[in-house]
């Protein structure tokens, strides 16, 4: 237990990012200091904010400097402590980011129950995934029973959490997915009334087949063609909430084609629709309580299902990644860097 391996951010991608953009390096674990522990990385969650922090334009948060370590959320293990509330062994949700071993101040991690028998479910149902689905729903999209409800990306992280608490609401879900067999996982599993396969040539025949009704809630985590095919299906004071619109990521200028603005700034204002984007934790992180309560009382009664995509081995870490924003993953993307 001598060297750390990390992934640094070894260019800035232009475009989608490529493998030339990350690099492995090795270094010396580091010497503690008073109340700080030493982690040893379990679990790293890849998310599609990362992509965000590779680019150094303005956003919500700093971007990542070249040759530092990405950022992440992981689950962790204490493997060496002076925090008087910290012990070896203890399992913690901390933010270490892509590498082997991190030392951290004990104030910035939370201390997960050891009765959890998946600890990585702390980085996704029960983590920041989970966390947003339900904010966005219940805070900004206030679904009412009999509603139609709409989510896209409906097999990840976010969308499958979103559509299982909009059933429990008593709504209509519909959701969007990539792909035959993950629209029959979001119907089949998580108990969608319908979803449509966004790579379908006739999707947004078949989208407003499938919302007869209308659309009263749309959970946006999308953007692109799918919120194209959307937006003349919203209702009269629809609600949208607004987590992430990972069709544009990789975007270095502004999609060709005729200027939406004003479709969607009429759209807007003729049916009165609420579009709100959020940061979760920024927004909402006095909330996590509330959330880790209801969202543990759900998994608990099996309310609630999530499905984890997991690859082995920090050196697998950015091909993952590249997957992620691809849209070949297939639930949370989790990767174990440690059992």
């Amino acid at each position: 237990m001598t060297i750390n391996r990390q992934i640094v951010l070894n260019s800035r991608p232009v475009g989608a990012p490529t493998l030339e953009n990350f690099r492995l390096v090795e270094s010396k674990i580091p010497v503690l200091a008073a109340d700080e522990v030493l982690l040893r990385t379990m679990y790293l969650s890849l998310d599609p904010y990362m992509r965000g922090r590779m680019s150094d334009t303005p956003s919500y948060a700093p971007p990542v400097e070249l040759n530092a370590v990405m950022v992440g959320g992981t689950v962790a293990r204490v493997e060496a402590s002076n925090h008087a509330d910290f012990k070896v062994g203890d399992i913690v949700l901390s933010f270490s980011g892509w590498q082997d071993y991190a030392v951290a101040n004990g104030a910035s991690l939370n201390k997960l129950s050891p009765t959890l028998a998946q600890p990585s479910i702390a980085l996704g149902a029960l983590g920041m995934p989970g966390f947003t689905a339900y904010m966005g729903l219940l805070d900004i999209g206030q679904p009412k029973a009999g509603e139609t409800v709409v989510v896209a990306a409906a097999s990840g992280a976010v969308g499958a959490i979103v559509g299982q608490i909009a059933k429990l609401k008593g709504c209509r879900v519909v959701g969007i997915a990539g792909g035959a067999d993950k629209c029959a996982y979001v119907v089949d599993e998580l108990g969608f009334d319908a979803c449509i396969d966004r790579k379908n040539s006739d999707f947004a025949a078949q989208l407003a087949a499938a919302c007869p009704a209308g659309i009263d809630v749309y959970f946006e985590n999308v953007g692109g063609a799918v919120f194209d095919a959307v937006l003349p299906l919203l209702n009269v004071s629809a609600r949208v909430p607004v987590c992430g619109l990972i069709a544009s990521y990789n975007d270095s200028q502004l999609p060709a084609g005729p200027d939406r603005m004003g479709m969607l700034m009429s759209t807007l204002l003729k049916k009165r629709i609420k579009m709100q984007g959020f940061i979760i934790f920024d927004d909402y992180g006095h909330r996590y309580g509330e959330f880790f309560t209801a969202m543990s009382e759900w998994l608990a009664a099996g309310k609630i299902k999530f499905k984890e995509d997991r690859v082995d081995g920090l050196e697998n870490a950015p091909a993952a990644f590249i997957g992620l924003l691809e849209g070949k993953n297939f639930g949370k993307l989790v990767v174990r860097v440690a059992d």
